[in-house]
């Protein structure tokens, strides 16, 4: 086995072993709140943050041209490019937030929610704070320093839940989504700087800058589609069947979003790095061999969440946020397919690409992605409502994104074939679950609780016994005897 494989890989596994722990952390708590913000605010006021909340997710991932993704593959120094990196990262942010400043009336009309521009130009100041940071950040991923990392969002979590929480008690609706994002940012960021302990040195090298760029642009470019892919849907709700109904569609999303926002951005942080580093290998096989030891796990994590979501969708809404989101359940059940093709679609094919640096490999996947998601969204919103814009969306990911993505992955020599035989066995066992699930659903009518305890529960031994091989279950089940 590849010694270097084998040391990213350990290198890797620690820092996703800590993503995952403050991801985990995280969400849980974020799921809390969200529950909190349900009972307390409208639908109306989720569809204002829904509009922010897009445009946000935009901007924070162009906010630096790229200059963070290259920061983090960068093959020579740190301190050469440090402080380039950071007076480029610094330009763009403030550039780009004097636009959306500008813009933000028209982006929010565009979106159906002219009310949404002053949480829009709140909201979006987050990346101004992200600026100051983002080379600090990207040093603490490219050492695998998840633990710090991890540190620094459960801090600024924490205000954010007692602030957002506060506010939207006392009445600022959609406000207290963005006040409290804004102050999270602010205390993220301090932590990152103290614990990244790096000097603070503030320069130009105009060949580091060209290096920089002409990495980073396509790579922000890339990101930059993959965030209009995410949260078009937004706008496009919005538009046609106005903010009540983006706010059920936007409760939808946010659930399907779970396992990415968990597992996905736990595996952003690491994979970019240690793709990075396989790919300095002269071993032409280290990608595939990288990918091969990823992807059957995440897919065997992904299937039977996803499996419960679009089985139990109804159930499940109406236990965690009550009868009256019931609307948002037809959503979900398709999203959840949209769910497992953006963790291997987003959160595996464009890293691993970006780790290469075909980052303009990204921009042609995405653009595909795109001009098949758009008219089908469009499409789905006026014949099906917020249920139609949901398969609109998960039949683009399924069909276009998820073949063009691996076809892009082989032309950039990554093998799959090694990689997909491991793919069978979840597969026929979330099929088997699946068919088990439905079957109980139609025999029987059972309370939500009852029926996310019993139906889900059946479905996921119905899946662990079959796709995890019988030799592992039992040396996980063994008992082991003192001698």
């Amino acid at each position: 086995m590849n010694e270097k494989v084998e040391s990213i890989g350990r290198k890797a596994g620690r820092g996703l072993r800590w993503s995952l722990l403050g991801n985990t952390v995280t969400k849980a708590a974020s799921f809390v709140m969200s529950l909190v913000l349900a009972r307390v605010l409208a639908p109306e006021d989720f569809g204002i943050y829904a509009v922010a909340l897009a445009a946000t997710q935009f901007v924070m991932v162009v906010k630096d041209a790229g200059v963070m993704a290259a920061v983090i593959q960068w093959r020579g120094r740190l301190d050469d490019i440090a402080p380039t990196a950071t007076v480029l990262a610094f330009v763009f942010a403030t550039g780009l937030y004097g636009i959306f400043w500008v813009g933000a009336p028209s982006f929010s009309a565009l979106a159906g929610s002219e009310e949404a521009t002053g949480v829009v130009r709140l909201l979006t100041a987050v990346i101004l704070v992200e600026a100051v940071t983002a080379v600090r950040s990207a040093a603490l991923m490219r050492e695998f320093a998840q633990d710090k990392l991890a540190v620094a969002n459960l801090s600024g979590f924490a205000v954010n839940a007692a602030l957002a929480i506060s506010l939207a008690v006392g009445g600022a609706g959609a406000y207290s989504f963005a006040w409290g994002q804004l102050a999270a940012a602010v205390v993220t960021g301090v932590i990152v700087l103290a614990l990244a302990k790096m000097p603070w040195k503030l320069g130009y090298d105009r060949a580091v800058a060209g290096q920089l760029l002409r990495f980073g642009l396509p790579s922000a470019a890339g990101f930059g589609l993959e965030a209009v892919l995410m949260n078009s849907s937004f706008i496009v709700v919005g538009a046609i069947l106005g903010k009540v109904q983006l706010g059920y569609y936007l409760l939808a999303f946010n659930v399907s979003s779970w396992v990415p926002g968990l597992i996905g951005t736990a595996l952003r942080y690491v994979s970019i790095p240690g793709f990075s580093r396989l790919a300095e290998d002269p071993d032409a096989d280290a990608l595939t061999e990288g990918l091969r030891r990823t992807l059957r796990p995440l897919v065997s994590f992904v299937l039977p969440v996803a499996l419960v979501m679009a089985t139990l969708a109804h159930p499940l809404v109406a236990l965690l946020y009550g009868a009256e989101w019931d609307q948002a359940a037809g959503v979900l059940r398709f999203l959840a397919v949209l769910m497992v093709v953006r963790m291997i679609t987003s959160f595996l094919t464009v890293d691993i690409l970006t780790s290469v640096g075909a980052t303009k490999s990204t921009i042609w996947l995405n653009l595909g992605w795109a001009a098949a998601l758009l008219p089908a969204l469009v499409a789905g919103a006026y014949a099906g409502g917020i249920r139609g814009a949901a398969m609109g969306n998960a039949a683009a990911a399924l069909f276009v994104a998820l073949p063009l993505g691996l076809l892009l992955l082989r032309r950039h020599g990554v093998r799959l074939a090694p990689v997909l035989p491991g793919l069978v066995r979840p597969g026929l066992a979330t099929l088997a679950a699946g068919v088990t699930m439905v079957a109980l659903t139609t025999a029987f009518d059972f309370d939500p609780l009852v029926e996310l305890i019993v139906v889900g529960g059946t479905g996921m031994i119905v899946f662990t016994l079959l796709a995890v091989p019988g030799a592992v279950l039992k040396q996980l089940t063994r008992r082991k005897v003192s001698p």
